[in-house]
């Protein structure tokens, strides 16, 4: 309530309420309430097709008025000090989320989403007693980084965080060209420890920075971290049970540092990727790759020609389209994108008061965004090897998503119909990275854009030249081409046991580890956002990430209480865990044939994602098996 308002709290509850999702109201009604009769007919949302919030619930005006009053009474009686009258089992949340979201859950949901509501901390909450010469470094302070340094930070162990940027959050220190932002609802691409007042569902680049900043003040991490530092080897030293970190600051001046533990959080969006076209470093006018968009540089008014249409280019294409003289977009394939209806739009005052004030509303509403994004299509991921058209789609239900996405397309293209071949994707929906339609299709339709999807086969002077002889001018080339993904942990030298450098086992493209954490050869060391965890079937990597640090920790805690010095994944669990993981991806999307994926090395190995539900990764990193390990007492 602003300063010198009439306005009552009551009153500001009434109009909040008024405009609320029912489904995530109904929710905090029956938690609030205790009565159960909210969960039966004619109460029961209905389920929505696609995945936007489905606000009324599917119901009647009649019912959602209904639910509405009630939940305001529930809501004032709570604020007024009286306590929820139900405190939900696992078995309430799987039996309350099923009904919220109009559709069945599976009882194994219980326990996670007790722990996305915030009922099972996921942030580490008890001190562990490490002995005095105990320490861990963490290498980058982007998502991941900052994940592990709160949770390091509340158990109170020592560390040092070491950032090439000069801020926190990573690819969102990175990421600052025209557009940038999240294609996840932004209510759950946040820490489950760090609500925040979102200004908009899909925030962009600016309000992500400030999230991340503001955590790393709010819990203290800040004066932890060495900024502008570039971590240039790791290598474990086995007498001592330690790694050594050296390190070169801005000036170029190294330092070497020793700690217990190594926490690899540098991330696989780096470094960024360059298109092998012959003549691009002889352009005569301006480039740049779209990561490292420069300050003092403007597209206005010129002729811009952007390689790529992936998720970059499509946030990209559709801001600078009307600043432009023209845009020629260069696209080596289509994409599935979906629509949703919040994207770009601001979340009203109300609805933030809500969000802010009634914490179960919150963890309610991202409760079903994380049903939405995380688990509830995969099952429509395997191919079935009885489906009549394979070539297009893996079963019944994928191929529904195709009519669906489809008619979206069609709808958004209006009568240019001859663009229809050129994006429409001949592969089935998720067998690469699903996008976010941010008026993508609507821009085609701008006169000043082309779509070109013939190869480019070299650059003469300011002109593009493609395949079949045509020639493009240009003023500017925009590279979105993404990052060399499949390299993983290449930005710095990391050499285990035995002087066994991590490229002399991965290669260039052929990463692996258990649970995508733990690497045979290098003990005490953990990588987050590791091979394989991607969530391609969708989802928030963050709270992967508050998976892994949730089993690093625990191992920690194990190390300290029994003595350990060292451990080290055995060959065994890891080649148990990937054998299993190639035999489900093998079944799934990302195998298919129909498309090219940055997913998949050049052998045909998905390296990026996870085959694996989040439930099923929850249950996974719940606690550390030391059967998995080898390990050896303490020295010293």
């Amino acid at each position: 309530m602003t300063e010198g308002s009439n306005v009552t709290e009551e009153q500001q509850f009434k109009e909040a309420v008024a405009i609320a999702n029912v489904p995530t109201l109904l929710m905090v009604l029956v938690q609030l309430s205790g009565d159960k009769r909210w969960l039966s007919d004619p109460y029961k949302p209905k389920r929505p097709r696609g995945v936007d919030d489905n606000d009324s619930g599917g119901l009647s005006e009649e019912i959602q008025q209904e639910i509405r009053a009630a939940a305001l009474e529930a809501i004032l009686a709570w604020k007024g000090g009286k306590p929820p009258a139900l405190n939900p089992s696992d078995q309430d949340l799987v039996e309350m989320l099923t009904v919220a979201m109009g559709e069945t859950v599976p009882e194994e949901y219980g326990a996670m989403t007790s722990a996305q509501l915030g009922q099972t901390p996921m942030l580490w909450d008890q001190k562990i007693d490490v002995p005095k010469d105990f320490s861990v470094i963490v290498i980058g302070a982007g998502v991941s980084g900052l994940v592990a340094a709160v949770n390091l930070k509340t158990a109170g162990i020592p560390f040092k965080l070491f950032e090439r940027r000069h801020s926190v959050g990573g690819v969102w220190q990175d990421n600052r060209y025209p557009g940038a932002g999240v294609d996840t609802p932004n209510h759950l691409y946040s820490f489950s420890f760090a609500p925040y007042d979102w200004s908009a569902y899909f925030a962009m680049r600016d309000e992500l920075h400030d999230y991340f900043d503001q955590v790393a003040q709010d819990f203290e991490v800040k004066d932890d971290i060495q900024f502008d530092t570039d971590v240039v080897s790791a290598i474990y030293q086995e007498e001592s049970q330690s790694w050594e970190v050296k390190v070169k600051d801005s000036s170029g001046a190294e330092t070497t540092h020793t700690a217990n533990i190594v926490i690899s959080a540098a991330g696989i969006f780096n470094p960024p990727a360059f298109p092998d076209i012959e003549g691009l470093d002889s352009f005569t006018g301006e480039s740049w790759h779209t990561a490292e968009w420069p300050n003092d540089k403007t597209i206005e008014g010129k002729r811009v020609i952007m390689i790529g249409n992936g998720a970059t280019g499509m946030q990209i294409g559709p801001e600078i389209q009307n600043d432009v003289e023209s845009l020629t977009i260069f696209q080596r394939g289509p994409h599935w994108a979906s629509p949703h209806e919040q994207f770009r739009k601001q979340v009203p005052e109300p609805v933030r008061f809500l969000l802010k004030e009634v914490p179960l509303y919150r963890m309610w509403y991202r409760m079903r965004l994380g049903w939405t994004y995380n688990d509830r299509v995969y099952l429509s991921l395997f191919k079935d090897e009885n489906w009549e058209h394979p070539e297009r789609s893996l079963n019944a239900v994928n191929d529904a998503h195709r009519a669906y996405f489809t008619d979206y397309i069609k709808s958004e293209l209006g009568d240019r119909t001859d663009l229809l071949d050129k994006v429409l994707p001949t592969y089935p929906p998720f067998g690469k990275r699903l996008l976010m339609d941010n008026g993508w299709y609507r821009m085609l339709r701008n006169p000043k854009v082309e779509l070109v999807d013939n190869p480019i086969v070299r650059i003469e002077g300011n002109k593009v030249i493609t395949k079949d002889g045509s020639e493009y001018e240009a003023d500017v080339i925009l590279i979105s081409t993404g990052f060399d993904v499949l390299k993983m942990l290449s930005t710095y030298d990391l050499v285990g046991r035995s002087g066994k450098n991590v490229r002399d086992v991965w290669g260039d493209e052929d990463a692996s580890s258990y649970l995508g954490t733990v690497i045979p050869g290098f003990p005490n060391f953990f990588t987050l956002y590791g091979p394989n965890l991607q969530p391609g079937h969708g989802g928030s990597l963050i709270f992967v990430s508050e998976m892994q640090v949730r089993y690093v920790m625990d191992m920690i805690d194990k190390m300290n209480t029994q003595n350990v010095g060292a451990v080290e994944c055995r060959d065994d669990a890891h080649d148990r865990y990937l054998d299993k993981l190639n035999e489900l991806h093998e079944k799934m999307v990302w195998t298919h044939p129909g498309m090219s994926t940055y997913y998949r090395n050049s052998k045909g190995r998905i390296v990026v994602n996870s085959p694996y539900r989040n439930v099923d990764f929850f249950e996974m990193t719940k606690t550390v098996d030391m059967d998995d390990y080898t390990s050896e007492s303490r020295v010293g």
